[in-house]
């Protein structure tokens, strides 16, 4: 025998031992089903049609900032100025004003107007909008304008005819207690956008044909109910969101591509049986959670065996997942990591209890959260419990401009005012009063909160904003509810009655407050929200 035969003797007996070990040892175990090819367990709806679905656009337009006090500018590009003219008078049931005239004022500005839609957000539902005074222009602040109105299209379609997306209008914020330095050319409209209509969801098969369209679309009919999809061409599909994926619409994107397109009780096994073992131990837990999500109700009683794993991020998972699917076994899974002060998870899963919890259960699990010592915690109580319209918060709307929100359960004092979003300011530990003896002045001296030692009252006094030798002066009591309510309740025309305030902005009165829990006026800690996040 050659060398080249003892050599291939030596090798195929070596084989032969390891797979007669490797049998013997374990018949049916892991070993021998590593040998065995992946199980085909069929093709998704996203294997076969791209899901579109943008998470946000950004949109802009041009507008026009009134009531300024004279740091405006006539200069306006001519094509600007004509489309803001015919806006303008678009606008109002008879043109009674000089149009090129109220453009040309020093108390007017032309603005580029831009904000982030998110295409999650339902028809009429708002969104922040950032301002910007045109480059070149005199325009030396915006400062107290009001931004009249303005159509939002796609970012760089301005003169193009294309669909309005949606409009702006409201009072401009300019940040004021940031430490960095104010640019009084740039502000916001806080929810300043509205949507004008819903943003579809749509399906655009890779080939296209009209018998596979038909199948998906039963298919997706079938899985969220009727009228969900509608095949309006052989390669394309239509998705409306279903109500109760109204405020995860991303999540239900994900389970329309990974649902399957057919299924038999054999396969739907297989396939529950493969994404419980990867929920379990892969990295990509998202998918396999989204997939168990997808397959519906046979997945839960596998997913409630994975309720105890040592494994945090899985418990989570897994609980969230057999709530969406209508299951609240899982539950007491998700209160427990709310409630564990050492979990990363705990805002994330007081998030998911609020979706899709029963209001009841959601609303005590955020109650007992206000009660946190971490902020944080506190803070995302308070949210989803503004989310449920629960009686704990008490809400007063306050000159048309921003809400005034009180939250009595709590025993951590706290003054939160936001910077994006709905403009509110909320009281943690409310009712809150200020010590006896205050002294605060607003940046510009034009307003002034004072109670020397001795005065059973607070005096809070403006100066006319247009003629400063007018002050104007009022009482409150010590409460800070009541003094934010005298700062900025519109002043009382002539034979109005009910209660008087000074007019003063939500941006101004946010930095009055910083300042009075900066000199110990007020004993609470101040936080303020995020700026918008516009792009």
């Amino acid at each position: 025998m050659d060398i080249q035969s003892i050599k291939t003797v030596c090798v195929t007996s070596v084989l032969l031992i390891g797979f007669f070990i490797a049998g013997c040892g374990e018949p049916t175990g892991m070993g021998s089903k590593e040998l065995a090819p992946p199980v085909d367990l069929g093709p998704t709806i996203g294997s076969l049609a791209e899901v579109f679905s943008l998470e946000s656009i950004l949109v802009e337009g041009y507008g026009l900032i009134g009531g300024l006090k004279g740091t405006g500018s006539a200069e306006c590009p001519p094509q600007i100025r004509t489309y803001l003219t015919q806006y303008i008078l678009a606008q109002l049931p008879e043109p009674k004003i000089d149009v090129g005239k109220f453009i040309n004022s020093r108390d007017t500005a032309v603005v580029l107007v831009h904000g982030l839609m998110l295409t999650t957000a339902s028809k009429n539902q708002y969104f922040d909008v950032r301002i910007v005074a045109l480059p070149g222009t005199q325009t030396t602040s915006l400062e107290g304008g009001w931004l009249y109105g303005a159509e939002l299209k796609t970012a760089g379609a301005f003169g193009i005819t294309t669909k309005v997306l949606a409009t702006a209008k409201g009072p401009v914020f300019i940040d004021t207690i940031s430490t960095s330095g104010t640019d009084k050319k740039v502000g916001y409209i806080l929810s300043g956008g509205t949507v004008l209509d819903d943003y579809k969801v749509w399906l655009a098969l890779r080939r296209p044909d009209y018998r596979t369209a038909a199948r998906i679309r039963d298919r997706l009919n079938e899985r969220f109910g009727d009228d969900i999809a509608k095949a309006v061409r052989p390669g394309q599909i239509e998705l409306k969101v279903p109500a109760k994926y109204r405020e995860q619409k991303q999540r239900f994107v994900s389970i329309v591509k990974a649902t399957y397109l057919s299924e038999t009780r054999e396969i739907t096994r297989e396939r529950i049986k493969t994404f419980v073992r990867k929920l379990a131990g892969s990295e990509d837990k998202y998918a396999s959670e989204i997939a168990l999500e997808a397959i519906g109700n046979e997945s839960l009683s596998k997913l409630r065996a994975l309720l105890k794993s040592s494994n945090e991020e899985v418990r989570l998972r897994a609980a969230r997942c057999m709530l969406n699917l209508g299951s609240d076994v899982g539950l007491e899974t998700l209160r427990e990591i709310a409630m564990d002060k050492g979990s990363a998870y705990r805002v994330e899963v007081l998030e998911a209890i609020t979706t899709a919890a029963r209001r009841n259960d959601a609303a005590a699990i955020s109650l007992r959260l206000l009660r946190d010592e971490d902020f944080a915690i506190r803070l995302a109580a308070y949210e989803q419990l503004r989310k449920l319209d629960d009686i704990a918060i008490t809400q007063r709307l306050i000159a048309r401009d921003f809400y005034l929100e009180e939250i009595a359960q709590t025993e951590y004092t706290a003054i939160f005012v936001s910077r994006s979003g709905r403009p509110r300011i909320v009281l943690f530990g409310a009712p809150i009063s200020c010590r006896r003896n205050i002294f605060v002045e607003s940046a510009d001296g034009n307003i002034t909160i004072n109670a020397p030692a001795g005065q059973k009252y607070v005096s809070i006094t403006r100066k006319h904003p247009k003629r400063p030798s007018v002050i104007v002066q009022l009482k409150s009591t010590f409460e800070l509810s009541d003094i934010i309510r005298t700062l900025c309740e519109e002043p009382l025309k002539k034979a109005e009655e009910g209660r008087p305030g000074l007019g003063v902005s939500y941006a101004d009165v946010i930095g009055l407050l910083k300042q009075m829990c900066d000199k110990g006026t007020v004993n609470a800690e101040f936080r303020a929200g995020p700026l918008p996040k516009i792009d």
